[in-house]
This record gives C-alpha cells, sequence and structure tokens, in this order.
C-alpha cells in the first residue's frame, strides 16, 4: 500500500469550471433564435464572465470559506482565458482561498481550440461547414479535428504533460483547476482511466455546469500504488440572492466556441 505521505498526487484536487461566461450568453441566444453565428466580436480568451457568472464564482468562493469544500486549495490553476481568471480571482476574493494565494496560469489548461468552426452554431457548421458536420459525423466528437481547431485526443495530450507537472510539483497539496467543460471531462477520462464510450457517455448525460466542482481525494487504496478517487461531480454552491446557478444549454457537440 503507497505510503500517502510520498504520494506523487495532490492529497486533494478540484476542478471547476469558470462560471457563466458572455459567451455562454451570446450562444444560447443564437441557438434559440436559430442563427447561423454567435454574435460575439471579440477574441473567445477574452470573453469574461457575466454578471451571473460573477456571482456565481462568489458564491462557490464563500461556500468554500464555510467549510463545504473539504478544505481550501493553497494551490491554484487557471486557464489563461478571461473567463476562468475572473472566476478564480472572485473566488478566491470571496474567501474560497487565501488572499495573498496565487493564481497561476497554464495555457495548457486553454479551451478546446475550434478552429474553423469557431462562432458558428449547429445551424451555421452545417450550412457554412457540411464537410466538417460529415466528418464529424463519421469520426465522431472524441477524434475530430476541425481544420485549425483540435479534438478531444488533443486536449487530452496537453492535460497529460499539465497533470505531470502537477505530480512533479504539487505532490501533497491542496489543488484547485479552473478551466472549461471539455477539460472538465478530459481531466475526468484521464484520471479514472476511462474509455471515449465511457466519458462520452457522461458528457451525454449533462453539461458540466458553469462553476461546477469536480473533487478528487488521495487514496493510498485506490489502485496499486494509491491515486485519486472521485469524491463528487458536477456539484454547484447554493446561489446567494435568490440566483440559480445556470447551466449553459448548448453542449460542445456542434458549437463552435465559448465553453
Amino acid at each position: 500500500m503507497s505510503d500517502p505521505s510520498h504520494s506523487r498526487w495532490p492529497r486533494r484536487l478540484w476542478v471547476v469550471r469558470h462560471g457563466q461566461s458572455a459567451g455562454n450568453v451570446a450562444r444560447d441566444l443564437a441557438h434559440a433564435e436559430g442563427w447561423m453565428r454567435i454574435p460575439l466580436e471579440i477574441r473567445d480568451v477574452d470573453v469574461p464572465l457575466s454578471p451571473l457568472g460573477e456571482d456565481q464564482a462568489r458564491a462557490l468562493g464563500h461556500w468554500f470559506a464555510a467549510g463545504h469544500g473539504n478544505g481550501r486549495p493553497d494551490v491554484i490553476l487557471s486557464s489563461p482565458y478571461l473567463r476562468a481568471q475572473e472566476t478564480a480571482r472572485l473566488f478566491r476574493e470571496a474567501g474560497g482561498a487565501d488572499p495573498d494565494e496565487r493564481i497561476c496560469s497554464d495555457e495548457r489548461l486553454r479551451e478546446k481550440e475550434f478552429g474553423i468552426l469557431d462562432g458558428l452554431t449547429t445551424a451555421g457548421i452545417h450550412a457554412e461547414e457540411p464537410r466538417q458536420a460529415e466528418f464529424r459525423k463519421l469520426l465522431g466528437k472524441f477524434y475530430h479535428r476541425p481544420p485549425g481547431g483540435e479534438s478531444w485526443c488533443d486536449v487530452i495530450f496537453r492535460l497529460r504533460a499539465l497533470l505531470d507537472t502537477v505530480s512533479l510539483h504539487y505532490a501533497g497539496r491542496d489543488v484547485l483547476i479552473v478551466a472549461h467543460q471539455v477539460v472538465v471531462l478530459c481531466m475526468r477520462y484521464i484520471i479514472e482511466n476511462l474509455s471515449e464510450a465511457e466519458i462520452l457517455a457522461i458528457d451525454k448525460a449533462g453539461d458540466v455546469a458553469n462553476c461546477a466542482v469536480t473533487e478528487y481525494a488521495f487514496d493510498p487504496a485506490h489502485g496499486k500504488d494509491g491515486g485519486l478517487k472521485l469524491v463528487r461531480y458536477n456539484v454547484t454552491a447554493p446561489m446567494e440572492r435568490g440566483h440559480e446557478a445556470a447551466v449553459t444549454s448548448a453542449p460542445d457537440a456542434m458549437v463552435g466556441a465559448r465553453g
């Protein structure tokens, strides 16, 4: 049995999707209206949180501060995208972590890149890029890589490297990661050694909610040498002032951006 004091894994790992973003709102509107493109004129990396997303991030910080997070992180890693950075900052300011705790950006946590499909709705992809729609149907979302973009496998490649860094520098620590929907799912795929069918079934069952927590704890009895064991998935903090935590209605499957 592995000695937890010499684990190569964090003591606890939380993976959090960013709060609702302006891109999530724009995407839902575009789908509801049947538009071809999401009405955003800024880069995906610069999309900020919506007011509700800011409230979600603060609520999560308050929830952790009240002891519901099973501890507080002493390491915060974040996607460099603005919506993830804002989520991490507001979480910290609300008491989710020590106010002096640095938020470390890591580009390997960035959103999945959609390439030529960026900004297109499902209807827009079928209308403007019908060949890519057919390729995706043939290959499946796990392996389909649009021109200039990434497949889920490409995201997994960079996350494997990210987890090597985490195990090297943050073993035995309490680590919070703030990123994006596909990143959360691909982290589950790696950590839990899931199959393509298993992770796609989880994805199909429902979106990862904005500011939802996926939590792992190191268990010395988990596997041959000990490992990270799933504690809970897709759990959101109670919202304040009567708000409800919103889940982005459109999944990644055939949407060009903003997850």
